[in-house]
């Protein structure tokens, strides 16, 4: 067990280093040379490290500090000691891929557009390395689950949105320009797209449910005519009394329309709800996340 536990803790060490090394190579080599305006607990730093040349990992671990603590002492151990260990790495990475972009490679401060993109694509890369251990880099994530313990009616991702779009203004105001913003939409958005590819798959799919009286009639079409199987779940109209089915699917989005043409066909009068599904584990979907 302890042999397992060291592999583990190693794989992780190894996998957040690689995702700060990711991360920390958008921020320093694409996003502080070009004016773009950084979200987060690094894009705080960066606003100091553009007004007073302080370095940005330092700084950064300097405002994780009181929320660490805070998290510690409000949210208990849990995921406590990953948050730190990736806090620390991250502030190092920051400060030494700053050092040698500084000294040893030339930044890239071209078309902003394009810095943009492989920001985005690096940081969620690098994010969507971390998360899939079960730690984050700390930062908003942290003043989120805090605003949301002691005000449950207010989501994680609000308080992190909100947080995260104060420090983009505050970046704009420091650096006088409207366009930093713009571009920090693009990154975030980006990134937020690849860390969701990352955690969940890139082959989202939809989940059908069908209430109808004929049941056997469409699950049977429906295996008959695609991959997909189907299951079923006796249901009870509230209004009516009558008792009918609702059969359950899950498929791939080019998949829905044939679906629904089959149920409409042999029932005119079924209802149908369509979602999404972001992570579809089992036979025909992924095995494992």
């Amino acid at each position: 067990m302890n042999k397992y536990k060291f592999f583990r803790d190693a794989k992780n060490v190894l996998l957040w280093l690689i995702g700060c090394i990711c991360y920390s190579v958008a921020v320093t080599g694409f996003v502080i040379p070009n004016s773009i305006a950084q979200s987060g607990i690094t894009g705080a730093s960066v606003i100091f490290h553009n007004l007073f040349g302080w370095p940005v990992g330092l700084v950064g671990f300097i405002l994780n500090l009181p929320l660490l603590i805070m998290m510690f002492l409000c949210l208990g151990r849990g995921s406590f000691l990953k948050t730190v260990s990736v806090a620390v790495i991250l502030s190092v990475c920051l400060d030494l891929s700053s050092f040698i972009f500084a000294n040893y490679v030339s930044t890239y401060s071209g078309d902003k557009i394009l810095a943009s993109l492989i920001s985005g694509i690096l940081e969620g890369f690098g994010l969507g390395i971390i998360m899939t251990t079960g730690a984050t880099s700390g930062g908003t994530d942290i003043i989120g689950r805090l605003v949301h313990k002691r005000w449950p009616h207010i989501t994680v991702g609000r308080t992190v949105m909100i947080a995260d779009a104060l420090i983009v203004i505050a970046n704009m105001i420091t650096m006088r320009n409207l366009e930093s913003g713009l571009y920090a939409i693009i990154v975030s958005f980006l990134s937020t797209k690849v860390i969701d590819s990352m955690l969940y798959g890139m082959g989202n799919g939809k989940m059908i449910m069908i209430v109808t009286e004929k049941a056997d009639e469409i699950s049977k079409a429906i295996i008959s005519a695609s991959p997909r199987g189907v299951s079923v779940i006796p249901a009870v109209g509230a209004y009516t009394g009558e008792n009918k089915n609702i059969l359950l699917c899950v498929a791939r989005k080019h998949e829905i329309s044939g679906i629904i043409k089959i149920a409409k066909g042999i029932d005119h009068r079924t209802f149908i709800i369509v979602s999404e599904a972001n992570e579809i584990l089992g036979k025909g979907f992924s095995s494992s996340l």
